[in-house]
Parts: C-alpha cells; sequence; structure tokens
C-alpha cells in the first residue's frame, strides 16, 4: 500500500521548515518582509509545494521532475538564508540550524528521488 502524502518525511520535513521560517519572517518590518521575507517564504513554500505537486501526479517520471524544482527551490532558500544571515536579519545560531535542516531535508529529498527511480526501473 502506497504512503499518504504526509506519511512522507520529506514533506514533513519541508513542511516544517517552511512553517518555522514563516514565524521568524512574519516578526520582521515591512521592508524586510518585502524583500528577502517574501523571497525566502515562497522558496521554502515552494519545496514542499513542489514535492505535493510531484506526489499528486501518479506518474513516476513527473514525480520526479517536480522534485527536481523541490531540490532548486531548496537551494533557493539556502541562498535567502544566507541573505538575511549578511543583512542580520537572522542570527548566527539560527541561520546554522536552518542550513542544517536544509542539508538533512537535501539528502531525504535525493533519496526519495532514488527510490522513485528504483520504482521506474521495476516497472521497466
Amino acid at each position: 500500500m502506497a504512503l499518504e502524502l504526509n506519511e512522507l518525511d520529506v514533506y514533513n520535513l519541508s513542511a516544517s521548515l517552511s512553517d518555522d521560517l514563516w514565524s521568524i519572517v512574519n516578526n520582521w518590518d515591512k521592508f524586510s518582509k518585502d524583500t528577502v521575507g517574501k523571497q525566502l517564504v515562497r522558496s521554502v513554500d515552494s519545496i514542499s509545494a513542489n514535492i505535493s505537486e510531484g506526489y499528486g501526479r501518479y506518474a513516476h517520471k513527473e514525480n520526479i521532475v517536480f522534485c527536481y524544482y523541490a531540490r532548486g527551490s531548496l537551494i533557493e532558500t539556502r541562498n535567502w538564508l544566507d541573505r538575511a544571515l549578511q543583512r542580520k536579519l537572522i542570527d548566527r545560531k539560527s541561520h546554522d540550524d536552518f542550513i542544517e535542516r536544509i542539508k538533512i531535508l537535501a539528502k531525504k529529498l535525493n533519496a526519495y528521488i532514488s527510490a522513485i527511480k528504483k520504482q521506474i526501473s521495476k516497472i521497466k
């Protein structure tokens, strides 16, 4: 029996990361929210959104494409976290904690992509 979306670690980790970053950005001043904040929230939200969309396609190859989009958004999120640190919107400890979560999520996402590819090879 296939897992439900909310049973996938990669999805839950990405959603949690997104919610936690939202909580921080939501407390920034208007200018910071409107510039770095919007970009950061959009990129981090895109990770779980693309995992969801790919999962919902029920076609392995399409799922992989959306996982690649999610991986791109993960890298973009790291960029915006670096900008937030440089602009003193987050402290070093928060930045490093988020970066560590991104590294874990990247490994899980790559493992998820590999698992989908293995399913494709079994079908052939």
